[in-house]
């Protein structure tokens, strides 16, 4: 039953939509309820995983500190994207050193323990991380990525095809790379409105881009992150944009 309703929702016909405060126009070629139906799956089929080898949700406190920031930072994105309000909104953490802080469609947050530890992260300095996440889902910025990946491929493709060849095609992740930089510094600056919203301060800001520069290795070749420096110096703009 589930995957007929993915099947009928994936032949929908393509739209278009604009990021929350930017406007910047998106080309949408699979509609919001199949990827958002397909990310729920894999946000299930990952926290499981995490959850069988006994690393989701061991920090109660980091938890409980994560979903208390992140439901005031929905509220404000809500007020940016109305159509938010009625998402499943969902938050675990990790202890896995490899995940960072991580987003998939419909509201699906997953924050890495190791990573808040190794930044020291204060409350506003998460709250800023938490809002980036937030930004990328509220700009649809994985549902554009896989429709630009199905432009990309000339032809009609079912959703969960289109997702494996964006997950593991590397020449088709270097054509992305464009789109994937537009969207981080789109998420960064989206990010910085909706913590100032939330009642953060822009020294929040200052702070974890400052911490995310002295913490960064040298790009790869296909890294999506603007340059820490590049991200801090944003974060110095939108701070004397937000405090006028």
């Amino acid at each position: 039953m589930r995957c007929l309703m993915l099947a009928l929702l994936t032949a929908a016909s393509q739209s278009v939509a604009q990021v929350p405060d930017s406007g910047r126009w998106q080309e949408l070629r699979f509609p919001a309820g199949a990827v958002e139906l397909r990310a729920e799956d894999n946000y299930i089929e990952q926290t499981v995983s995490l959850a069988a080898a006994g690393r989701l949700d061991r920090d109660r406190a980091l938890l409980a500190r994560v979903k208390r920031i992140a439901n005031g930072l929905v509220r404000a994105a809500v007020a940016l994207k109305p159509d938010a309000a009625a998402w499943p909104w969902e938050v675990h953490v990790t202890d896995d050193p490899a995940i960072e802080a991580e987003s998939q469609a419909g509201g699906k947050l997953l924050v890495g323990g190791s990573f808040v530890a190794r930044l020291a992260l204060d409350d506003g300095e998460l709250a800023i991380l938490l809002a980036h996440e937030i930004a990328h889902i509220i700009a649809e910025h994985s549902r554009e990525a896989l429709s630009e990946a199905l432009l990309d491929s000339r032809r009609d493709l079912p959703l969960e095809v289109v997702e494996e060849r964006l997950a593991s095609d590397f020449p088709l992740q270097l054509r992305m790379s464009k789109l994937s930089a537009i969207q981080e510094r789109e998420a960064d600056q989206l990010g910085m409105l909706i913590a100032h919203q939330a009642g953060w301060p822009c020294a929040a800001m200052l702070r974890f881009y400052a911490k995310l520069a002295s913490d960064s290795t040298a790009p790869s070749l296909l890294a999506s992150h603007p340059a820490a420096v590049s991200r801090l110096n944003l974060a110095k703009g939108m701070s004397r944009l937000l405090d006028e």
